[in-house]
């Protein structure tokens, strides 16, 4: 196997990966919705604005072969999710005061419906997915452009 094949087997496998992470976050979202019915709130439907597409957009990447114009699509997807999921972390945590929550109808943005660990919030797991991302595509980005 030449170095070239490794390579691109490296780099379907990072982007895999992504998209791996985007399936089960995108199912573990459709399911406390769906199944253990929590109402998502307004910065809980924009991070799943974002979230969605990226299913598709790595999906065609992956096949029929790796292509690495996908990150341009993907990448400002993943980094505006996770801003969003940082400042409703922020705002969960109460870091942020509630007078500037856009929250202010339906559901609060600091429903406590679920803590994992009695530490991480949704919020927290919608932003770690999202750094991941970040990361991921970064290190796949940097790959590609050598």
């Amino acid at each position: 196997m030449s170095q070239s094949d490794k390579s691109n087997n490296t780099n379907w496998t990072l982007l895999f990966l992504c998209w791996l992470l985007v399936s089960v976050s995108a199912t573990i979202s459709i399911f406390f919705s769906a199944v253990l019915e929590y109402q998502p709130c307004v910065l809980c439907w924009y991070q799943r604005i974002c979230l969605f597409p990226l299913i598709l957009i790595l999906a065609a990447g992956l096949f029929p072969a790796f292509d690495k114009s996908v990150i341009k699509y993907a990448l400002p997807l993943c980094i505006a999710g996770g801003l969003t999921a940082f400042y409703h972390s922020l705002l969960y945590a109460g870091i942020i005061p509630e007078s500037i929550q856009p929250c202010s109808k339906g559901v609060s943005c600091t429903e406590k419906y679920f803590e994992l660990f009695g530490v991480i919030s949704i919020p927290m797991l919608s932003f770690i997915a999202f750094s991941t991302l970040v990361v991921l595509l970064i290190i796949l980005k940097r790959r590609t452009s050598e």
